[in-house]
């Protein structure tokens, strides 16, 4: 392991939280499914670090009842349902947009039901790529809002004030002229449950 990563995973075991570190995607999927029992149900956040790993997917196949909103086909009213429903389940799944070597985890949101997943269930798995360490929490908030969140709404073609040219405003992006993405902001800075969240450090480069 290299002593980066390890000096951040002993950061977080001082904040109450979990870190694991893989090396491959591979075993980051196999290490997260291994915390979740067959019988659990899930909520889940849209993450590209979580389609590229394909765990959704998977434990869907494996029998779990994942609270999926973006299956295909899925109505308006029944995405939000399993929007709520996924805020209170067994355990959520989900990524970060940023994270200090600290330990602090930075979360940023639309509609909120991603945070309201992340500080409402009973367990949580964060996965993140090597991509996503910050120095500090100034730059992992700016990580999270001028360059995850710029990606993300050019990957769903969000019509945020940061679509056109690449480039936050959150100054201008406001209603009714834009649908501004990072409405909400979660810092985790500790836990007071030991071990309620668990994050799996990866060690490749994962999602925005």
């Amino acid at each position: 392991m290299e002593n980066p990563v390890g000096n951040l995973i002993s950061n977080l075991k001082r904040r109450n939280i979990s870190g694991f570190y893989a090396k491959t995607i591979s075993q980051a999927k196999e290490l997260a499914e291994s915390f979740i029992p067959k019988n659990s149900c899930i909520g889940i956040s849209g993450s590209k670090t979580l389609d590229e790993l394909g765990i959704v997917a998977s434990l869907e196949a494996r029998g779990n009842k994942v609270f999926n909103q973006y299956k295909p086909g899925i109505s308006a009213k029944k995405s939000l349902e399993e929007r709520n429903l996924g805020a209170q389940a067994d355990y959520y799944l989900t990524s970060v947009n940023a994270i200090s070597e600290k330990g602090e985890l930075v979360f940023f949101s639309g509609y909120g039901h991603r945070i309201s997943g992340i500080a409402n269930a009973k367990n949580v798995i964060v996965i993140c790529g090597l991509n996503k360490i910050t120095l500090n929490l100034e730059e992992a908030l700016k990580r999270s809002r001028e360059y995850a969140t710029v990606l993300n709404c050019k990957r769903l073609n969000w019509p945020a004030a940061c679509l056109a040219q690449g480039v936050c405003r959150k100054e201008i992006c406001l209603s009714p002229d834009y649908k501004r993405m990072c409405c909400q902001i979660l810092i985790i800075e500790s836990e007071i449950n030991p071990d309620r969240v668990k994050i799996v450090i990866v060690g490749e480069k994962l999602g925005f």
